[in-house]
């Protein structure tokens, strides 16, 4: 089952074993798209030795080349889009019907995401970025009998609407189908601050983690709740009080340090818009867990109906990276962070000498124990000096890009600042240093 892990809430637990949730997933369509091949997908997440993935409800669905994607899987052809409602013979949706094949569809794929290992972060809704897009949605007045929601999108979000009861209707019954599976955690809204004035987006999140509290409440098993707090980094003052996991997008390490305080799983849960290779997202997801970070998700475009494996290529708009070789990279990551035992250590950037060099570094520690340290640019410096007591240190280098162990080495340090000399010259370089003796 998967939890917040009791010794330190800034973790993931599935059983009682803490856990890093690392993902590189498809565009969110892979639930609501029926020419997706799933199991091939999941099968691929596991070799690669990830984790998470995100998947869409079906209340959002996106048009083709929307935002520059190219064979987006969140925007399923009309015949191939798998939604909650039935449709009358007039083809529109009747939200008083379940779609039975839907609901046969969400159990197969979290089934098979459970026995591939991938813990599946579930979005219930998300903020319609233009009306096209609203359009589009089972729920809009001109899709749906009874034609009750709002031809304005803005007006989705109002508690004291007419759609309301659909709309909780809608998130007790995927509650319900979802609560024997123990790899599965809810989102609330994805992006919702895309607009500059979202106060509703507040109501209506702490509304509807009401309902899913209050739903499980008779129900065998509780499921945790994320909210989608902001792009890159905020300080976070305002989150419903049943969320246990914030997500940020984009999210720089200014997203964990100024928020580290709130004893909550911090997530970057969506990259893109860095260019199309591998360097930025990887930089990103080891400078955000090595920060003390507790989930990453990349968003990976090499995956789409033709390319379920995540072989396909990247086409010039579309706004992200992923390929295997990077999928493999964040697999070793993830290697890195639980061999490193991070949930044991807290943030400790104060080891690092200041200036010295040109160092992007990022460091976690169990105080005068053991650290984790990934540098990028290390190519540009001879020896890298960190703070250490006194005592007799095991190093073990790694590399990032190669996705393998160096030769290990081993340091009597007599306290004080300790040069370090890089294993070797490389753009990227992680350390775990043990000590090992009394000095």
């Amino acid at each position: 089952m998967l939890h917040v892990y009791s010794e330190n809430p800034r973790y993931l637990a599935v059983d009682g074993h803490p856990v890093v949730l690392v993902g590189s997933g498809e565009h969110y369509g892979a639930l609501i798209n029926r020419a997706f091949d799933y199991n091939t997908y999941f099968e691929t997440l596991r070799h690669d030795e990830l984790n998470q993935c995100r998947l869409f409800s079906g209340v959002y669905r996106e048009q083709p080349r929307e935002f520059g994607i190219e064979e987006n899987v969140l925007a399923p052809r009309d015949e191939d889009f798998c939604t909650p409602w039935a449709r009358t013979e007039e083809g529109k949706y009747d939200l008083n019907r379940w779609n039975d094949e839907y609901f046969e569809r969400l159990h197969a794929v979290m089934t098979s995401a459970r026995a591939n290992g991938v813990c599946v972060e579930l979005v219930l809704f998300c903020f319609w970025y233009n009306d096209g897009l609203w359009k589009l949605s089972p729920l809009h007045p001109d899709n749906s009998v009874p034609s009750v929601g709002p031809a304005d999108r803005e007006e989705f979000w109002n508690v004291n609407g007419p759609l309301l009861p659909y709309q909780e209707a809608f998130v007790r019954k995927i509650v319900t189908e979802l609560n024997p599976y123990p790899n599965v955690y809810f989102e609330l809204i994805n992006e919702p601050y895309s607009r500059h004035d979202h106060t509703d987006y507040f109501e209506f999140q702490n509304y509807m983690a009401g309902v899913i509290a209050d739903c499980e409440v008779t129900l065998p098993t509780t499921h945790l709740i994320a909210v989608n707090i902001q792009n890159r980094a905020k300080r976070v003052t305002q989150f419903p009080e049943q969320a246990t996991i914030l997500n940020f997008h984009y999210a720089r390490t200014e997203a964990v340090s100024a928020n580290y305080h709130l004893k909550k799983v911090l997530a970057d849960d969506e990259t893109g818009f860095a260019g199309q290779k591998a360097t930025p997202y990887r930089r990103e997801a080891w400078s955000f867990l090595m920060s003390g970070g507790g989930i990453f998700s990349h968003l990976d475009y090499s995956f789409n109906v033709a390319h379920p494996a995540g072989d396909g290529p990247i086409y010039g708009k579309t706004p992200g990276f992923g390929s295997p070789l990077l999928r493999k990279q964040f697999g070793f990551l993830r290697r890195f962070v639980e061999l490193a035992a991070v949930w044991e250590m807290e943030p400790v950037p104060e080891i690092f000498v200041a200036n010295s060099g040109d160092i992007a570094a990022n460091a976690l520690g169990r105080r005068g124990d053991r650290y984790a340290i990934y540098m990028a640019h290390s190519q540009v410096f001879n020896t890298f000096a960190v703070g250490l007591p006194a005592g007799t240190f095991s190093l073990r280098w790694f590399d990032p890009i190669g996705c393998h162990e160096l030769a290990p080495g081993r340091v009597e340090h007599p306290g004080g600042y300790l040069h370090l000399p890089v294993a070797v010259a490389a753009d990227e370089m992680a350390l775990l240093v043990t000590r090992t003796g009394e000095g």
